[in-house]
Parts: structure tokens; sequence; C-alpha cells
């Protein structure tokens, strides 16, 4: 039970005189206000102090956000974060507005240019999930992986790709939350099998999943971030074994760094518009080789 729950009643009654609109705005600017620490979550008391409502409100509005999956409170921190349904309302307006709008011109030129399926994958925390897949023209394909698929960040070479993009603490981080679902669900995946792809993926330029998830199924990947430095996706190109060998994982790895670097000139451009000319702070940019700061 949520700590929030266990204080508060679920049929705690509004306040006096706060008509039903006026509490859906206060939520959602309670949602927008969370929604600016995504990653680590606001406390109660710099919620009630960025919304300038009282304690007793700004606590009732959470728990009704939370009620519905907008809102989770860290049962180690109690701090609040977005939860789960929020991510899944960002996923269906990135299909509209977001990510992979702007990806659609690059996924089409891949898979016209190599034949192969071409693949647009996000980061859900620990996760990775499959936005969109691009059908070449070549007439045998890889079914591997589907749009909605979401598997463990490290499983595919799109989701390779995003891990081995991340700071070496996060990488630990991940993979350990991850490690009871690899060693169950994914036998070829296990944290040191992953140590050495993500190794690799950084010594490479680029991922590779040589059918480890599915047998007859390659892939290679390239992670792309936000102008702020976070990891924002990734682009993959999957194709069957025969169609993978080294020499032309080196010229598929081509096309794929362009389209990756064009989408981050592209977000770039996209949030330098959204802040009315001024570009976002940019931060200190990581080498792909050790996903540390570079100096």
């Amino acid at each position: 039970m949520d700590y929030l729950e266990e204080r508060l009643p679920q049929n705690s009654a509004p306040e006096a005189g706060l008509s039903g609109s006026q509490s859906v705005d206060r939520a959602l600017g309670l949602l927008s206000l969370i929604g600016r620490e995504p990653a680590e979550g606001l406390p109660l008391g710099e919620i009630v102090s960025g919304s300038g409502l009282n304690k007793p409100t700004t606590r009732r509005l959470l728990l009704a956000l939370m009620r519905a999956g907008l809102v989770e409170q860290e049962p180690q921190t109690r701090r609040y974060c977005l939860g789960e349904e929020a991510f899944v309302l960002g996923v269906l307006a990135a299909r509209r507005h977001g990510l992979l709008e702007i990806a659609m011109d690059g996924l089409r030129r891949l898979s016209a240019e190599t034949q192969d399926t071409s693949f647009l994958t996000v980061r859900r925390e620990n996760y990775a999930i499959c936005l969109h897949r691009e059908e070449g023209t070549y007439p045998v394909r890889t079914h591997a992986l589907q749009a909605g698929d979401q598997h463990p960040l490290g499983v595919g070479a799109g989701s390779l790709a995003m891990l081995a993009a991340l700071p070496d603490d996060d990488v630990d981080r991940v993979i350990a939350a991850n490690e009871a679902v690899l060693l169950a669900r994914y036998p070829g995946f296990a944290p040191d099998a992953l140590r050495v792809d993500i190794a690799e993926t950084r010594a490479r330029g680029f991922s590779l999943n040589p059918g480890r998830l599915v047998a007859s199924s390659w892939g290679i990947g390239r992670a792309f971030r936000y102008p702020d430095g976070r990891v924002a996706g990734a682009l993959s190109i999957a194709a069957i074994d025969s169609r993978m060998a080294p020499s032309r994982q080196a010229e598929l790895a081509v096309p794929l760094a362009r389209e990756a670097e064009r989408m981050e000139a592209l977000l770039a451009e996209m949030f330098v518009s959204k802040r009315a000319g001024r570009p976002m702070t940019a931060a200190v940019p990581r080498s792909i080789e050790t996903g540390r700061a570079s100096r």
C-alpha cells in the first residue's frame, strides 16, 4: 500500500468551495510540476511550495493522480514520480507529436536504402519498448520485434544501444534491477554477457544482436540523445543472419549513424523552437566508448 494511501482515506472530501474544474486544473499543475523531475521525483514539501497549494489540498490531489496511475510514490525516498499511466499516455502522444513523427523519414530512408527492416525504440525505465517497425523490401524478413514489444534494456539491438549509451552507474543499476528477469526469461542475456555486449558496443560504435533473441534474426543499433545529453531512443536495423556478415554490419552502420545524428539535430531544433529560441543547456558530451563524460 502506498504511504499516502495509509495516511489519507480514499474518500477524503474536497475543500469547501473548490469546483471540479479547479480541482482538475490544480491536479494537472501538480502533474506538470512532478514531470519536470521525471527521474528522481519530488518530495511533498517541494510540491507544496512549487504549486502554491496548501498541504491538505496537495495530498488530496496527489492521491487522485495516484489512483489514476499518473503519479507514483517511491517507497524508499517517499518522492513523487510520474506513474506508468503517464508513460503510456506519453508513448501514445509520441506516436503523433514526438519522436516517431520526426523519426519516420529516417526510418523510411533506412529501410529503402538497406531493404531491411528498421525500428524506433525508446526507454521505459529499465525496459525498452518498440515504437515503430518499418518494413524493408527484401522478400525474407525477420519478425523478432513488433511495435509495442517490450524487453529489458540490453535485450535486442536498439535496447542494447541505449543501455550502452548510459553512464556506468546507470548501467549497473539497470542490470541489477533486471537480473532476476534476465536469468529467468532471457538466458542468452545474463548480466555478465550484457557487460561484454556493452563493452563491445562502445568499442565498435554500434550494438549487435547476433541472433540471441531469435536465432535467425540479427540486428545492429545506434542510440541518439536529447540536447541535454539524456538518451532519447535508438534506431536499429534487423535482417536474417545471412544478410548480417561482419562486412555488411559495417556497411549498415554508416546510414544508421547518419540517421541517429540527424535525429539529434532535429531534436535540438525542436527544443529550441519550444523554448522560444532559447536552446537547452548542453550536457557534457558522453563518449560512446566509455559512457562517461568527455574531458
